[in-house]
């Protein structure tokens, strides 16, 4: 069992006892905490009002009806969306006007995890300040329950989804008829959740006619694990092997990470969804993007090309839409297929994602496979370290700063280490007990031994 404490969220594994796994006493504590937060943030007469969506984890329903009545029970109206991706809950926030919002999921996690992930009222994460008040409410048992004249009600809410689609057709740069008249052959794996719901709705309304549906019933039994990287995407890629469709899109749990198969079943590589995306928002809207530290370069060269800045922030959605509203970026996001558009959101989007590509690939003309040889060609390594209790992780990321002192080092975020060509970024993960080990070079044989390197330097210091 396993519970997960940090400005991201609370997330664990379901059942055992208290604290030692997202149990409901964990759940009913850190959502009282949350709300408690949410109270002191209130200005004179604004309605105490909390949005609720989850993914379709088999313990969706049971986390959501814990988390809707406590809220209740903490004297806030609930307007609860049900089934919907991390975006629509984020979206349903601002139109509801709520104070806050809770989307129940853990992404990427295997089945048996769930997750709360805590918004603001403008429907984006808590800052780290702000999360870490939240754990200290929960840590000092701060929380106080209404009396049962103020206790609130729940009012259910389930046109978020059309409403988010209509939100992503409307955008200037998407452009329905283009896509119409290209008549796609589109590929969906949804992992068996939400996005099995919501991405075949937004092909249907873009206009695609022939829609190969993978994976998408969502009954929370992940047909595969569910993180969208290219291991775990066998399916999809045999499918298209098949030349049975142009493009492929592949979603996490909660949709807001978009992996692109090609035609000939390769993968576009998760960090090039952000790539491709960005020049072509570039191409028509010229300005600064975003993106994070372990996220790959081939943003910087094509944001470059065009004649415009980009800037690196820590990794996490609530770093990179800070440092994107300090520079007024005009797209962002992170390499693990998050598309974070300010035209639509600011939250990472893979509805927006699915929309601005296919429009791309309809006013280019091109096939997936022409469209990747076009961007810098990079090969991007994904490792982890697994952590036990007797590794100093902040005494091996100062030893590496140490022995890496003549490069150019970045520690805003773990450890980055900028080598002429090539790249390599530790940092202890903030959803796992992992070190996080990427690394970049032309290749990937360059990449994985940059990535060996290093982890023979962490192994000879924990021996």
């Amino acid at each position: 069992m396993a519970l997960i404490k940090s400005i991201s969220g609370i997330r664990g594994t379901i059942g055992g006892a208290p604290s030692e796994g997202l149990s409901p006493v964990d759940i009913v504590k850190f959502t009282a905490s949350y709300a408690t937060f949410i109270n002191s943030t209130l200005t004179p007469g604004q309605r105490k009002l909390i949005v609720v969506g989850r993914d379709a984890r088999i313990s969706g329903p049971m986390v959501s009806s814990i988390v809707v009545s406590t809220l209740c029970a903490m004297g806030f109206d609930v307007v609860n969306i049900g089934l919907a991706s991390t975006p629509t809950t984020e979206i349903a926030v601002v139109a509801e006007h709520a104070a806050g919002g809770i989307i129940i999921t853990a992404s990427h996690n295997p089945k048996q995890w769930n997750a709360l992930k805590l918004l603001n009222a403008s429907g984006e994460f808590l800052n780290d300040a702000q999360g870490k008040e939240v754990l200290r409410i929960a840590e000092a048992d701060e929380y106080r329950f209404a009396d049962v004249e103020a206790l609130g009600h729940e009012y259910t809410n389930n046109t978020y989804n059309l409403r988010h689609i209509e939100q992503v057709l409307a955008l200037d740069l998407v452009d329905v008829d283009a896509i119409r008249n290209a008549n796609f052959t589109v590929a969906v794996d949804a992992v068996n959740s939400v996005g099995g719901v919501v991405i075949p709705q937004l092909l249907r309304a873009l206009g695609v006619k022939n829609i190969i549906e993978l994976n998408c019933d969502p009954s929370g039994n992940f047909a595969h694990t569910p993180e969208p990287i290219p291991e775990n995407l066998t399916g999809i890629a045999d499918l298209m092997r098949g030349g049975t469709a142009d493009v492929g899109f592949v979603v996490d749990p909660d949709v807001d990470r978009l992996a692109i198969v090609m035609e000939n079943g390769e993968m576009f590589v998760e960090e090039y969804t952000l790539v491709a995306i960005a020049d072509y928002i570039l191409s028509h809207t010229p300005g600064s993007t975003v993106s994070n530290l372990s996220s790959s370069r081939a943003l910087r060269d094509v944001t470059r090309n065009h004649g415009c800045n980009y800037t690196a922030a820590a990794v996490g959605e609530v770093n990179v839409v800070t440092e994107m509203k300090r520079t007024g970026a005009v797209i962002g996001g992170e390499g693990n297929g998050g598309v974070i558009y300010p035209a639509a959101h600011y939250g990472r989007d893979a509805l927006v994602g699915v929309a601005l590509f296919l429009t791309l690939m309809a006013k280019t003309g091109k096939k997936v496979t022409e469209l990747k040889a076009g961007y810098p060609q990079y090969a991007i390594a994904k490792n982890k370290i697994q952590l036990t209790p007797d590794i100093d992780v902040d005494a091996i990321l100062t030893e590496i700063k140490k022995r890496y002192a003549n490069e150019q080092v970045t520690d805003i975020d773990g450890v980055k280490i900028d080598f002429a060509d090539s790249w390599v970024h530790l940092r202890k993960s903030n959803t796992e007990p992992i070190i996080r080990i990427y690394s970049e070079a032309h290749t990937m044989a360059e990449a994985d031994a940059l990535a060996e390197d290093i982890k023979r330097v962490v192994a000879d210091m924990t021996k």
